[in-house]
């Protein structure tokens, strides 16, 4: 593996993380403050992303994407992953799931969405099914015979982030029931639902401490009816959807600690120099000395796992486990990260004067979603026993 940077990267870099600091810092504050993000705030952001060949960078060039691989879209994340969560997801990055658009679908979502037009989000989880993801009970079910026929959908989903800023939402459902060698097995469907469709209604779901402006929310399916040509993929084909599609975003979460990650450990060694206690600064003494080195440690570490997993994935040969490890270490590299910097500013790390303890709350949930930590664990250790046959 070679991670040298070429020019074109470190010029990528250079843009985006001025982009950050220039459009997004400048706003954080006031999101925090409000929890919410202006819409002109946040066209603004799009339209100066766009200028910018920032926005829909994972897409294929030749459909009005960046075209951008996954290791320099990586880097790309680390350094939108030092801004506020709601400000750097409006410089959108759109699920690669939506690269399964035929047809219609390509017109009326996929390039809309790449040019800025349109937005999308997930919805997957339930309040019954959350890692279970084949314990989902939201149904899909045909309104008649024949491949024509409409879908009618009926269920709840939970914990659907960005859905008030959304379009259409990826919907993946139960469409029916499979035998397989480990016993029945819910067969799942994915669709693009437009969220202002009859018996769709979206509501936002409670106040989280993490990533303020970043709202989750919920969707209630009642006799959604939804056309057969809006079916994404084959029918019983969206749990391989979703396999490809959690890959990419693991390593997202991945990228985004490293680089919330950097820029916690930066303020918490500026303030280690600067603060004086007993006549010297407090970097001085070993016990706030070793935690940024613990710190400067941790994030090598998880900086190279990510960047060896997406290397791996424009290689073709990312497993499940990388992307797993990936997410789990820097995720939880992050929570130890943010708590020791907290540590390091003491009283004045709790008080939200500071940003410091809103980094601490934001890293919290890095460890739960798009796959908890467990979760990661158990995609590693099942790869590592799947070889002597467990």
């Amino acid at each position: 593996m070679h991670f040298e940077l070429s020019s074109e990267q470190i010029m990528i870099v250079d843009t985006v993380r001025a982009f950050v600091e220039k459009e997004l810092y400048p706003f954080e504050d006031e999101v925090e403050r409000t929890d919410a993000i202006a819409p002109d705030l946040a066209a603004s952001i799009q339209a100066k992303a766009i200028e910018l060949g920032l926005y829909a960078a994972n897409m294929p060039a030749e459909l009005g994407g960046g075209g951008l691989d996954n290791f320099t879209i990586t880097l790309m994340e680390r350094e939108l992953g030092r801004a506020s969560y709601g400000l750097q997801m409006l410089v959108a990055r759109p699920s690669n799931i939506l690269r399964a658009c035929e047809g219609a679908q390509i017109e009326e979502y996929l390039l809309p969405t790449i040019r800025g037009e349109r937005h999308d989000c997930l919805a997957m989880t339930e309040p019954n099914a959350g890692s279970d993801v084949r314990g989902m009970q939201t149904r899909a079910t045909r309104d008649g015979p024949g491949e024509n026929a409409d879908y009618i959908i009926n269920g709840t989903k939970h914990f659907i982030s960005h859905a008030d800023m959304s379009d259409f939402v990826v919907l993946f459902a139960a469409t029916g029931v499979e035998d397989t060698k480990h016993g029945p097995k819910k067969k799942i469907t994915g669709f693009l639902v437009d969220l202002n469709s009859p018996g769709l209604t979206v509501r936002r779901g409670p106040a989280c401490v993490s990533h303020r402006g970043y709202h989750q929310c919920e969707l209630f399916f009642t006799d959604c009816r939804v056309p057969a040509y809006k079916r994404l993929g084959e029918e019983g084909a969206g749990f391989d959807l979703m396999g490809q599609w959690l890959g990419a975003t693991r390593l997202t979460v991945a990228a985004t600690s490293v680089g919330r990650g950097q820029r916690v450990m930066e303020m918490a060694t500026e303030w280690a120099a600067t603060r004086k206690q007993f006549g010297q600064p407090i970097g001085k003494f070993q016990g706030t000395g070793f935690k940024l080195a613990d710190m400067a440690t941790e994030l090598a570490a998880a900086e190279l796992l990510t960047l060896q997993a997406a290397w791996k994935c424009d290689q073709g040969t990312m497993t499940d486990s990388d992307a797993a490890i990936a997410k789990l270490f820097a995720s939880e590299a992050l929570a130890r990260v943010t708590d020791n910097a907290l540590q390091i500013f003491g009283g004045m790390g709790l008080m939200n004067q500071l940003p410091i303890e809103r980094y601490w709350r934001d890293a919290r949930v890095e460890r739960i979603w798009d796959g908890t930590s467990e979760i990661q664990r158990h995609i590693i250790s099942r790869a590592m026993l799947r070889v002597h046959g467990a």
